[in-house]
């Protein structure tokens, strides 16, 4: 990115939290950040650059664009440039080890599961809780949790027949209290279950019979006069409470839900998704779309969602959205929340999606900028059209003729707005006799683009015919019936009024006559009418000259253009000397010559 770019861009940087990703030309992401100011961070790479490492001017200077996501809290920016990372891998970054990698704490999917903390989620069955930003106070809330229950931390596998079989032995853990020796079947499975869903409750926040625990454990410890023992207990659970096993991007209310949000402009529209799985976002995603004529949000937002879940492998029972929406999925429950959690996270898709909104039009006004002349023709000459893509290969083809003799054709290409001259053809008519422009119109049109079909070459995307809605309808049924007429955008010109025809539309398209876009057309049929009347010269001049020659009486055509070649033309062949002509073609023919060319100048006399 240069920093005329991030002038661009500047305005719209909102200073609040969030994570920004440096991305390529070839979209990958470069480098992922987080910052308590988005505007003050991003600011950062393209001010001074005396103090910035090599390796972040060079970044900056591979970037092709920016984009950024807005959190609530630095805590959050934290956490989704983290999952970010881990997820991409970016060039740029260094990747976060041990206490800065944010970790989970796992009830793993066995029999009699073990607690532990991890880093590295599996699709296993496994219920994970997290991600938690302080590594210290997750290690006291595990040691409180394994104080309060005392659980297994071998990796035995516990089951009846290993149990039954005696191949296990307890180990210090039990004589120390820690565990209560399933190994040995010295605790049932039922009761290990019980602490394992009282371990789910308070890491889910479900407080309130595990602090009555709490209260009678340090009374009883009181009563007995322990008070040091009691305090003990009282510290970890003013641990627990204060921290609570969450941050605000993690919901203890929410479970997994994906969230969408959606904003639209006159011809695109934009749908922020937001997946959260076990109440954190995990990742964000803002789909473009271009839009039809008429088109609701409501519409958009059923069309997209089934994609973006199913590209995200979503599996969440439950979506957040702004309004309902008709969705193929019956049995998917569809939330409009008006206040608590839920409402939050659609405010935050939706702050996300305006931002990406007013970035793309910044864009937008930055690339119309910096178009060059061409480009910004073409895509004018696309809006008047409504075509679907630019018109960066033009064709254009046109008759000429004079009553019917020595009728031609010529095909010009314009690429990038610009004459392709070695790309340009010229056609002598075949197999249409008198003046038939519909007809010969037909003919070219079928030769060229069969060729270009057979032999497997690029297509152009505009197709101009000089004429009018006859000549049109003619190329028309020669590319419906190749069947690339919905490849191509075919329009017809008529010289009088400058009217733009569409094939089986009777009503013209009259674009404003000072558009550079109507000049291009104009350009392209005016070049294909001079390419063609230059070859029509050309083919009338060639044929008088073979006709002069060739109808002397045993002159052949290869003798006239053997003699051409010699003396240059017609008039110094009639000048030349018998003598001169014989050493050409020999005594006989020259004797020809020059008796026909002697009798022509009696009879002219």
């Amino acid at each position: 990115m240069t920093t005329e770019d991030y002038k661009l861009l500047q305005p719209q940087l909102p200073k609040q939290p969030g994570v920004y990703q440096f991305i390529s030309e070839e979209d990958v992401i470069l480098y992922v950040g987080k910052a308590k100011n988005l505007k003050n961070r991003i600011a950062s790479y393209f001010g001074s650059k005396k103090h910035q490492m090599a390796k972040t001017r060079t970044m900056v200077k591979h970037a092709a664009r920016l984009i950024y996501t807005i959190v609530d809290t630095e805590a959050d920016a934290l956490l989704l440039e983290n999952t970010l990372i881990k997820k991409y891998q970016p060039r740029y970054n260094v990747m976060l080890k041990d206490d800065k990698s944010y970790s989970y704490i796992c009830i793993k999917n066995e029999r009699f599961p073990r607690v532990f903390i991890t880093r590295r989620i599996q699709r296993d069955g496994s219920t994970y809780f997290g991600p938690y930003t302080s590594r210290t106070r997750l290690k006291i809330i595990l040691d409180l949790v394994k104080n309060l229950f005392p659980l297994r931390n071998c990796t035995f596998n516990l089951s009846e027949e290993n149990i039954r079989a005696g191949r296990f032995k307890v180990c210090l853990e039990y004589h120390i209290k820690n565990c209560l020796g399933p190994c040995e079947g010295l605790e049932a499975e039922a009761p290990y279950n019980d602490k394992i869903e009282q371990i789910k409750n308070i890491l889910r926040g479900n407080f309130g019979p595990v602090k009555r625990h709490f209260q009678d454990q340090m009374q009883e410890l009181s009563s007995n006069l322990e008070f040091e023992k009691a305090q003990q207990l009282k510290d970890k659970l003013m641990a627990f409470e204060d921290y609570q096993g969450k941050s605000t991007v993690v919901s203890t209310t929410i479970r997994d839900v994906d969230v969408f949000s959606i904003a639209t402009e006159e011809k695109l529209a934009f749908v922020n998704y937001m997946k959260v799985v076990n109440g954190a976002i995990i990742n964000t995603y803002t789909q473009e779309m271009v839009k039809n004529l008429d088109t609701e949000e409501a519409d958009l937002l059923s069309f997209v969602i089934p994609d973006l879940r199913e590209r995200f492998n979503s599996i969440s029972p439950e979506i957040v959205v702004p309004f309902e929406v008709e969705l193929a999925e019956t049995d998917l429950i569809q939330t409009v929340p008006q206040r608590g959690d839920k409402r939050k996270l659609l405010e935050l898709s939706e702050k996300n999606v305006r931002y990406f909104l007013l970035q793309r039009q910044k864009e937008a006004i930055s690339h119309v900028r910096k178009q060059t002349p061409a480009e910004r023709i073409l895509r004018t000459l696309q809006e008047d059209l409504q075509m679907d893509v630019v018109p960066l290969h033009i064709e254009c083809f046109d008759n000429s003729n004079i009553q019917g003799s020595f009728p031609v054709s010529s095909c010009v290409v314009f690429k990038n707005a610009k004459p392709s001259k070695k790309d340009y053809r010229h056609f002598n008519i075949k197999t249409v006799e008198g003046p038939n422009d519909f007809a010969s119109m037909e003919e070219v049109v079928a030769r060229r683009y069969k060729r270009l079909v057979a032999e497997n070459q690029p297509l152009p995307q505009l197709v101009i015919i000089d004429g009018g809605k006859g000549q049109l309808s003619s190329a028309a049924k020669i590319l419906r019936e190749l069947g690339i007429l919905d490849q191509i955008t075919l329009i017809g010109i008529a010289k009088r009024l400058e009217e733009i025809f569409f094939p089986d539309d009777p009503i013209p398209l009259y674009i404003n006559k000072k558009s550079e876009s109507l000049k291009l057309i104009q350009q392209a049929r005016n070049e294909a009418h001079r390419f063609a009347i230059t070859f029509h010269r050309d083919q009338r001049s060639r044929n008088f000259t073979s006709t002069e020659l060739t109808s002397i009486p045993g002159i052949g055509e290869k003798t006239a253009t053997t003699l051409l070649q010699h003396f240059g033309s017609v008039k110094k062949t009639r000048q030349a000397l018998l003598t001169e002509i014989a050493e050409v073609v020999g005594q006989s023919a020259a004797k020809k010559i020059k008796a026909y060319f002697e009798g022509k100048g009696d009879e002219e006399e």
